[in-house]
């Protein structure tokens, strides 16, 4: 076995954000409130009421309910788009041209949606966006994009200090440490699909223990289609992890 420099103090500086956390959890914290939309589409809400829908793939996805696929229902203060697949993409538009809400996403693919100024939220890899109480911060994924230049994660920052992170589809990598390092996410929307496209749950689950230390993890992108991973597969993965949150398409949690 081996270990880095980044996976000697992420543990360390892990650790004692779990420990903060816990102690912010006890003293009265409002929740954030976190939907799975089935597939990697989901809804978050901030502790001051802030709507994010991330990745909207829903009208034509096999995972959404029925109620959810109604896109008259959403009404977000930002769409965040991880990357250009239609597995993640396809309603955005039609979303942001009902709302008026922005989209954000790496630049070159928001170029190329032809959106009103407004509501073009183009950036990058190390960029963020402010919306109402929360900001929204691009860190890496390893995927691709295409069109719409390169994959990305996004981290949520929430008033209160709180971190969410979306992977987006990724396989696992080294700069994980750095994003553990630098945003210490408290909650993981977690890539586990496998197949042919992205990291299995088992890798998914690596990633986890050598990088990351989150009070939960919700496990995504998984079960849509029959080339993905099953939930039975997620669950093996992460065996006796109590920090596992599955969700079923449509629930609510608050975290």
């Amino acid at each position: 076995e081996f270990m880095c420099e980044g996976m000697v103090l992420a543990p360390a500086a892990s650790s004692a954000a779990r420990v903060q956390s816990k102690r912010e959890a006890g003293g009265g914290r409002k929740e954030f409130k976190v939907t799975w939309l089935g597939h990697a589409a989901f809804e978050v809400v901030s502790p001051g009421g802030t709507n994010l829908l991330i990745d909207p793939f829903l009208t034509q996805n096999p995972a959404t309910p029925e109620a959810f696929k109604d896109l008259g229902r959403y009404k977000p203060d930002a769409i965040l788009v991880s990357h250009s697949h239609f597995d993640h993409s396809s309603d955005a538009v039609a979303i942001a041209g009902a709302t008026g809400a922005p989209v954000i996403g790496t630049f070159d693919y928001i170029s190329s949606l032809g959106l009103p100024e407004k509501q073009a939220m183009g950036g990058n890899v190390g960029g963020a966006f402010s919306v109402g109480d929360v900001k929204v911060h691009f860190v890496p994924a390893m995927h691709s994009s295409d069109p719409g230049g390169r994959p990305v994660g996004y981290i949520v920052t929430f008033s209160d200090g709180r971190t969410l992170y979306d992977t987006g589809d990724t396989w696992i990598f080294g700069d994980m440490a750095l994003i553990q390092e630098i945003h210490r996410p408290s909650v993981i929307l977690l890539n586990t699909g496998g197949g042919p496209y992205t990291e299995d749950p088992r890798t998914a689950a690596l990633a986890i223990r050598k990088y990351f230390d989150p009070m939960a993890i919700v496990p995504m992108h998984f079960a849509t289609f029959p080339v993905l991973a099953t939930e039975a597969d997620v669950r093996a993965a992460f065996r006796e992890d109590k920090r596992l949150v599955v969700l079923r398409p449509g629930e609510t949690r608050g975290f």
